[in-house]
Order: C-alpha cells, then sequence, then structure tokens
C-alpha cells in the first residue's frame, strides 16, 4: 500500500481542470490546492491553530533549512516535524536542492552531490540523494521530494540535458534510500528548462520509476508566464493521470488558476507571506499596498469581499498605523489575510471544476482583479 495516493473526481468541461483528493498519513488534501511555506517549520507569523482556521489542508517546510537547524536528528527526538511543530496534517518537505543551487558561489556540483558552504556561518556541507532522503525520513514528512538540480533560467541546452539526466540518476538514488516508503510517498521532478523534448525526456524517464507523485520544476524561476505555460502544456499531458502532479514555487493568483486549467494538482509559494511583510494584500481587487498614505484614514477592511478575521475585525488605517510603527501584529494581520485569500481563491477553483465552469470564473476573477492575459500578475 503507498503511504499518498490519488483519487481522481473528475474533470471540468469547460478547461480540463481535475478536481481530486491526495491521500497521506494525516489527512486528505482536497485538490487543486496551494500549500502555505513554512520554511522553518513554521509558516511565518501563524499559528497551527490560525492555519487551521483558514482550512490549510497541507502545509510545506524546507528540508535545507532544517538540515542547518536545528538538525534534522534533533526533530527526530521530538518525535518527527508533525509533533515537533504541533500540526497534525500533511507535510510535505523539499529536498533543499533549491536552495543549494542558489547558493551559486557557495556549491560545487558532483555525481555524488553538491558540496557547499552554509549560509548562517560558512561551514562546509554536502547534500546527496542519499542525504536528502535521510533528512526527511527523519523529518518524518507525508510528502517526500527526490533531490534534483535546478538549472537557472535562461540556461544553454547542453547544460540543462545534463543537469536533467543527472537529476534522473539522483531520483533513481532517492528511491533506493527511501526507508520508509509504506509512511512517506516520495514524489519526482520533472526537470528540462525551456525545452519541450528536454522536458518530455525528464516526463518519461521518471515516469518509468512509478513514483506515488510528480513534481514539475524548474518554472517560475524568472522566466514570462506565457513560457511557464508552455512547458506545463507540453509536460502535465506525460504525466500519470492517477498520481497527484504539484508545480514549484508557484503562487500568484493568476498563476494558480491558470495553472489549475493546465492539469495541476498542487501548488506552493512564499508569495503570499513575503509580500505580507511589507504590506502588500491580495484582494479581490488586485493589489493593495496598504502601507501608503492613502490608507491613513481609510477604516475600511482590506477586501470588502473578504471574510477572513483580519478583515471581520481591523481596517486598512489601523493595519497601515501597525505596519508603519514595525508591530509584528500588522505582519500577523496582512500574512493571515493572503493565506487565506489563496486558500479560499482554491477553494472557488475547485467549486467552479465541480460545476463545469472554471473558464467562466477565469474570465470574472481576471476582470475584477484588474489581469490581462499578458499581465505579470504579482
Amino acid at each position: 500500500m503507498m503511504a499518498v495516493t490519488y483519487e481522481y473526481i473528475k474533470t471540468c468541461k469547460q478547461t480540463g481542470a481535475r478536481l481530486g483528493r491526495v491521500h497521506t498519513p494525516h489527512g486528505t488534501i482536497e485538490t487543486p490546492a496551494f500549500m502555505p511555506v513554512g520554511t522553518q517549520a513554521t509558516v511565518k507569523t501563524m499559528s497551527p491553530e490560525e492555519l487551521k482556521q483558514m482550512d490549510a489542508h497541507i502545509i510545506l517546510s524546507n528540508t535545507y533549512h532544517l538540515f542547518l537547524r536545528p538538525g534534522h536528528q534533533l526533530v527526530k527526538e521530538a518525535g518527527g516535524l508533525h509533533k515537533f511543530m504541533n500540526w497534525d496534517r500533511p507535510i510535505l518537505t523539499d529536498s533543499g536542492g533549491f536552495q543549494v543551487f542558489s547558493l551559486s558561489d557557495l556549491r560545487k556540483i558532483t555525481e555524488e552531490g553538491v558540496h557547499f558552504r552554509s549560509h548562517l556561518n560558512g561551514d562546509k556541507l554536502f547534500l546527496s540523494p542519499e542525504v536528502a532522503m535521510e533528512i526527511q525520513n527523519a523529518l518524518g514528512s507525508d510528502i517526500m521530494m527526490a533531490f534534483d538540480e535546478c538549472p537557472p533560467y535562461p540556461a544553454d541546452e547542453n547544460y540543462v540535458k545534463s543537469s536533467l539526466e543527472r537529476t534522473t540518476r539522483w531520483a533513481e538514488r532517492c528511491l533506493q534510500a527511501h526507508a520508509r516508503p509504506h509512511d512517506q510517498g516520495l514524489f519526482a521532478i520533472v526537470q528540462g528548462g525551456m525545452y519541450p523534448e528536454l522536458r518530455k525526456q525528464s516526463a518519461r524517464d521518471l515516469t518509468s520509476m512509478d513514483f506515488p507523485g510528480y513534481a514539475i520544476g524548474g518554472l517560475s524561476v524568472g522566466e514570462p508566464k506565457h513560457l511557464m505555460y508552455e512547458m506545463l502544456e507540453e509536460t502535465v499531458p506525460l504525466l500519470p493521470n492517477n498520481k497527484p502532479r504539484y508545480l514549484m514555487g508557484v503562487g500568484s493568483p493568476d498563476a494558480l488558476i491558470d495553472g489549475a486549467i493546465r492539469g495541476i494538482d498542487m501548488f506552493d509559494c512564499v508569495l503570499p507571506t513575503r509580500i505580507a511583510r511589507n504590506g502588500t494584500c491580495m484582494t479581490s481587487q488586485g493589489r493593495l499596498v496598504v502601507r501608503n498614505a492613502q490608507y491613513m484614514n481609510d477604516f475600511g477592511p482590506l477586501d470588502p469581499e473578504c471574510s477572513c478575521y483580519t478583515c471581520r475585525n481591523y481596517s486598512r488605517a489601523y493595519i497601515r498605523h501597525l505596519i508603519k510603527a514595525d508591530e509584528t501584529f500588522g505582519i500577523r494581520l496582512t500574512t493571515y489575510h493572503n493565506l487565506h485569500f489563496l486558500l479560499e481563491l482554491m477553494r472557488k477553483v475547485r467549486q467552479a471544476i465541480q460545476e463545469d465552469r472554471l473558464m467562466d470564473f477565469r474570465n470574472e476573477f481576471f476582470e475584477q482583479y484588474g489581469l490581462h492575459d499578458n499581465d505579470k500578475g504579482f
């Protein structure tokens, strides 16, 4: 019995988007789903109780950061990540690959793995498929990610080809090193840059290994949105229908809707929490920067159409005051609102798929949000 399974419910007749459920040892995720990011075993400024209030089905934590501190052995000693952070719903951990590859001047890639220096204190460290599995097995997440190489954008085709082939070899090593396949599901990551044939090669190679789920990596790394969608259209049809599909690092409202239309089930991104910390809010009318002077005397909610805790209780003027005064409560309120906004958006996407009207919903949302198809969104 696989630890993580996908239950298909239906396809939207208007768009081909799919409604489903991902079953894990710590509960079920209704899909398409957005996963708040809790890098250091916490979603910044939010408590687990608040995440449950806004109905987050799953959150993501970061292998690289937890490896550096407090260390995976300490988390294991605490009874695993769920117990350590008091979160009893599903957790996905990434492999640490993306973070290590973003340390371009501090790391050296070999076939064995990646030698790098800690961004915290300069210590020499090493991550490989085997080490990434050991860390994630100790953390005890429901969904683990294979250790992959994430090429930058833009990148030369020959480099991307050799990189994705290494990612495939590493995926095989991850499967062999994974010590808890019966209670942790391991997803592979399709790479291939912006080259359709390489994307196809990566998808074919990885699906032949029969992972419980598949992620699409190496997108949302600076390329234009239309290119990301083209790569999705090339890649998604090659992934198995009976497995979850996860688009990594995507969280703008337009890309969540357009990703779902292209058959994606799961998304994650630091965007809603990151922009909340500088006072930028997602609303039904588009982006709102609450720290701006125009909101000094505005006693209305961040978004009149939102029913979240923040919008029910606090005004733009008050939140602006808190953020200008560097009060932590201000960024707690904007973070709560942004996460609630995206989780509610995905609930509406699921409902629109159920009712076969996702394209109508998309067009209405884009118009109200002030987005056009050539926009960059957030």
